[in-house]
């Protein structure tokens, strides 16, 4: 029996699912086909199924692995001084929105969630860790002297969120410059918890 490469095996997931975030973007879901994404990944339709059962599910890696980029992330930051681990995350969380194409798949995603249970509860989870770990680090920059803080953690959390949501729903226009408007979101930010201007 063949064994599997751990690495590999994962790179190969990856190189799918970043392949078809690509064409769902740009297509849809529905309207994307596995056959569409077999030969941008230039793979077998045999080799796509060893990866995954159904296209579906290549649909919900994408957002699996954006739960463990994120961990990743938060790791990162833990290492920085408080208010410094908050921008990194924001940064991260910012760093897809600067891909004009991407404004298609969130489209898709709120799409497709709706109809999809265990899709929603994922993306449902990584938001609570999200907040958790943002709540966690504004505490911590509050409690070092870095921020003043005027709401809860969490709640100062929450907003930190629909800001970067709100970066993400002005894709669709096409006057929308999101490279300038992060600098801007970090500004109403850090105002908002009464940090430094970055």
């Amino acid at each position: 029996m063949r064994t599997v490469d751990p690495a590999k095996h994962a790179e190969k997931k990856r190189h799918i699912t970043d392949t078809a975030a690509v064409l769902f973007a740009r297509k849809g879901f529905e309207r994307t086909t596995v056959a569409d994404i077999c030969k941008a990944a230039d793979i077998s339709t045999g080799s796509l199924f060893h990866y995954f059962p159904t296209k579906r599910a290549i649909f919900r890696e994408i957002f699996e692995q954006d739960g463990q980029d994120n961990a990743e992330v938060f790791a990162r930051a833990r290492e920085l001084s408080p208010w410094d681990g908050v921008l990194l995350v924001v940064d991260h969380l910012c760093a897809p929105a600067l891909d004009r194409s991407v404004a298609g798949l969130v489209l898709e995603v709120v799409a497709q969630a709706s109809r999809d249970q265990e899709l929603w509860d994922l993306l449902a989870r990584n938001e609570l860790v999200v907040r958790d770990e943002l709540a966690a680090l504004l505490r911590q920059a509050h409690d070092a002297g870095q921020i003043a803080l005027p709401v809860s953690a969490r709640t100062a959390a929450t907003w930190a969120q629909g800001l970067v949501d709100g970066l993400f729903g002005r894709l669709v226009d096409p006057d929308f410059d999101a490279n300038e408007q992060v600098t801007t979101l970090r500004l109403i930010l850090s105002g908002f918890v009464g940090a430094p201007a970055p």
